[in-house]
């Protein structure tokens, strides 16, 4: 008789299955027939590998709608964060790898990201137009405390006066208060961290590599007394799991310096879906079936929808519910008062990759 694959998580990892990449015609699948000892069914946890990324330019451009801003730089092609819902995943699947375990464990590093980032920005055409740091995947990932890419593209934009925006989840960002407080102070950026749970067990679970729910809330108090303009996103925001932290979530922002908040629903594209749920059998079995029909409530009956204007909308009767009780608090807080606008007429040229200076 065939055996069950093991539902234990892989320390350390958010996936404990590799799924197969839709773009190979050939996939290997354990044969879990061969297990005796149950201790076999334990996956072995894989050591993190850094590759060169050989990309030519650093700017990814979009048109979503569905996205506030339309030029984002990610350093890191995958995420050693392990964030088990994270809507990156298939992305790798493009580089010949898979979503799961691969995503977080073989990790491509775009080691010329300053002097791409130089590049472009003495292109003519540039016009100083907001840049986002981890459109995709984060900038403070654990190897930026090691290689620093993140904080040399900070240098090359406060040279140029270019507006930067920043999401993470990582407390790494306070490292760069210094270049930060010195953009901010010529309205230059904005930073957003990321706050899952303030639940040390859930986020150790969910999001195994990322800074601890106090870590975060600290940095979020470090750019505060910098004066560096500093928001929360509460994201994801899984129905059924966190969604009911939301208040004490904002609260917490609110008191280490935050000003402005914002959310987004849960959605699970493509090889994320089985992952997820394999995640909520292993560590919330007895929430799994409800967490899921609420997803799909709010989606409806999906799990994601891709059509570009509808992929991070939620909708339905408990997703309503949530958005008026998220403004409501965000309200009593005084949070997204005021925006912070940032301020693109400042940005010249760099200093040429060469060394070349502008007479002009």
């Amino acid at each position: 008789m065939d055996r069950e694959p093991p539902k234990a998580a892989v320390r350390g990892r958010g996936a404990a299955i590799n799924p197969a990449n839709r773009f190979e015609r050939v996939a290997a699948t354990p044969d879990w027939s061969q297990v005796v000892d149950e201790e076999d069914f334990q996956t072995p946890a894989p050591q993190t590998q850094f590759f060169p990324d050989q990309s030519k330019s650093i700017l990814s451009h979009n048109d979503s709608p569905d996205i506030a801003f339309s030029y984002s730089i990610n350093p890191y092609r995958g995420c050693e964060h392990g964030c088990s819902y994270c809507y990156a995943r298939p992305t790798h699947e493009y580089l010949g790898m898979n979503a799961g375990l691969d995503f977080e464990s073989r990790i491509m590093v775009k080691y010329d990201a300053a002097k791409l980032f130089r590049e472009a920005l003495c292109d003519p055409a540039w016009k100083g137009e907001l840049v986002v740091l981890s459109g995709v995947t984060d900038c403070y990932q654990p190897i930026e405390r090691k290689l620093k890419l993140t904080r040399s593209l900070l240098e090359v934009a406060l040279e140029a006066r270019q507006p930067i925006g920043i999401i993470t989840k990582n407390a790494l960002v306070a490292r760069d208060v210094d270049l930060l407080a010195q953009l901010a102070e010529k309205r230059l950026t904005e930073v957003f961290v990321s706050v899952t749970s303030l639940d040390d067990e859930l986020i150790g679970q969910l999001e195994p590599r990322t800074s601890r729910p106090a870590a975060r809330l600290r940095a979020i108090k470090t750019l505060a007394a910098h004066n560096v303009p500093v928001g929360v996103m509460v994201a994801p925001i899984i129905p059924g799991l966190n969604d009911h932290e939301a208040p004490q979530i904002l609260a917490a922002a609110k008191e280490a310096g935050a000003k402005r908040a914002g959310f987004v629903y849960l959605r699970l594209p493509q090889a994320v879906a089985p992952m997820f749920l394999a995640w909520l059998e292993t560590h919330r079995p007895l929430a799994k079936k409800k967490v899921e029909a609420l997803i799909r409530d709010a989606r409806d009956g999906k799990l994601n929808k891709s059509q570009f204007g509808e992929r991070m909308k939620a909708t339905g009767a408990y997703a309503d519910s949530f958005k008026t009780t998220f403004r409501a608090f965000c309200r009593k807080l005084g949070l997204n008062e005021e925006r912070f606008e940032l301020d693109s007429s400042q940005f010249r040229p760099p200093r040429a990759a060469n060394g070349q200076g502008w007479l002009f």
